[in-house]
């Protein structure tokens, strides 16, 4: 306003013969209205420039959280993907799993009269406990409230126990029969091998004959290998090598 105004003075004096005083204010509130106008202008723009630059602001935010959607989106949905298949993996699992629970009953039947057969053709050790054991197992299969797999655990037991037997050498007093008569006596059993008796003065000692289901007296000759195999099984002894005969079914 004051470089408008001093151009027009400045007017006025090179031209003085040109703009009369009433002129001169005209002139002055025509300079006025425009510098007005001009600011008023100016402060909209400003305003204007201001909203934008706010609207510009909020749509990067926004297109930010729009792209981060869309990345979780994608995420999710690869989730769900993943989770539809293990469902299905798992229905496929659950059917497998409903066709073994029928069929594990008739299969732990079939190991346990399996067993049953093994142990009765077995060397006659420790009867009663092993006939007790395969009983309880027994029992077991035909009870309702037993899961199967505790009935499959029992099953694998008792396989395991027999197994175990083969692989260690025992001894333990037992009644036997010698010539019609019963005589408590040691007995020797190496794994599956062999079993052999020995009475407790040590005059007598013999090995169970499979092929006749009966003790066979041994000679003299035997009597010091069944005594020191009886000590290395009650680890009275250390284990050594033994001369023991072995009687093979025909």
């Amino acid at each position: 306003m004051s470089k408008l105004r001093a151009m027009i003075m400045s007017l006025a004096l090179a031209f003085p013969f040109v703009l009369s005083a009433t002129e001169m204010e005209l002139v002055l509130e025509v300079g006025r209205e425009n510098s007005n106008l001009s600011s008023a202008s100016q402060e909209r723009i400003d305003s204007t420039e201001k909203k934008t630059d706010r609207i510009i602001n909020e749509w990067k935010v926004v297109s930010k959280q729009v792209e981060g959607l869309k990345i979780y989106n994608e995420q999710k949905r690869i989730q769900i993907q993943a989770q539809l298949e293990l469902m299905d993996k798992l229905d496929d699992q659950l059917t497998q799993v409903v066709v073994m629970q029928r069929q594990i009953p008739p299969l732990a039947q079939r190991m346990l009269e399996g067993l049953e057969k093994f142990v009765e053709l077995d060397l006659p050790f420790h009867v009663e406990e092993r006939k007790q054991r395969l009983d309880l197992v027994r029992s077991s299969l035909s009870n309702p409230k037993v899961t199967a797999s505790e009935q499959v655990r029992q099953i694998l037991e008792a396989y395991n126990i027999e197994g175990e037997y083969g692989r260690k050498i025992d001894a333990f007093e037992a009644p036997i029969i010698i010539d019609g008569q019963e005589i408590v006596a040691n007995v020797l059993v190496i794994g599956r091998i062999g079993m052999f008796y020995q009475t407790k003065d040590e005059r007598s000692s013999g090995v169970w004959d499979k092929e006749v289901n009966d003790w066979v007296e041994l000679d003299s000759g035997y009597r010091t290998a069944i005594r020191d195999g009886i000590r290395m099984a009650k680890k009275l002894a250390p284990t050594d090598m033994l001369m023991l005969p072995i009687v093979v079914k025909g």
